[in-house]
């Protein structure tokens, strides 16, 4: 019977599994599709979501609890804010076709409003501890920080050379130049007409 119920729980992760990796790439994808990725018969992924609204549902929990174990992983008590926030940002880089799958019409009820409150928390922290620029409203950095997101993992399907090491990089980098409070300008020096420092 154990052995039964880890091969439903196999089939059925495989199957969520392929929904998740083809949607991202085309949201209109048939189930046939789905099925033939995930190496079972269209009669058998009937049998685990008997309507296609039955499995974008259990794609969106699915999408729900990767996001958890994303944030979990980045233990976001540690250190500043800023530095809680790009650790949360190369966890969910490495969800890779969520992500896409997240930006698109069907992928929306994976973000809950839980996970954006998380975010804020992260954001308010950095803010308070000055490792985030306070000029910056959280719901912009929110936005600038999907938009990167985005734009890293398109950049990265469309150039198969790049490394998913080297695109993680630019994403941090980006974020951190971005967000990191400006330096005030060092003073410079008065000068008097001879051009002698005062």
């Amino acid at each position: 019977m154990a052995v039964t119920s880890g091969t439903k729980n196999r089939t059925r992760q495989a199957i969520l599994d392929a929904a998740i990796d083809l949607l991202a790439e085309n949201p209109g994808c048939s189930l046939g599709d789905i099925a033939a990725a995930a190496q079972v018969g269209r009669t058998t992924l009937h049998r685990y979501f008997a309507e296609r609204a039955d499995l974008l549902a259990a794609v969106a929990i699915e999408g729900g609890q990767r996001l958890v174990r994303a944030a979990r992983l980045a233990e976001l008590d540690r250190g500043t804010g800023g530095e809680a926030l790009m650790r949360l940002c190369r966890e969910y880089f490495d969800l890779g076709p969520l992500l896409s799958l997240i930006f698109s019409e069907q992928g929306g009820e994976c973000w809950e409003s839980q996970d954006e409150r998380l975010l804020g928390d992260v954001i308010e922290r950095g803010h308070r501890d000055g490792s985030i620029d306070g000029g910056l409203p959280s719901e912009w950095i929110l936005s600038v920080l999907w938009s990167q997101m985005y734009a890293a993992w398109s950049y990265l399907g469309e150039r198969p050379d790049s490394s998913r090491h080297d695109v993680l990089d630019l994403l941090i980098r980006t974020l951190s130049n971005s967000l990191t409070p400006r330096q005030p300008a060092a003073a410079q020096p008065v000068r008097n007409k001879g051009g002698q420092s005062q």
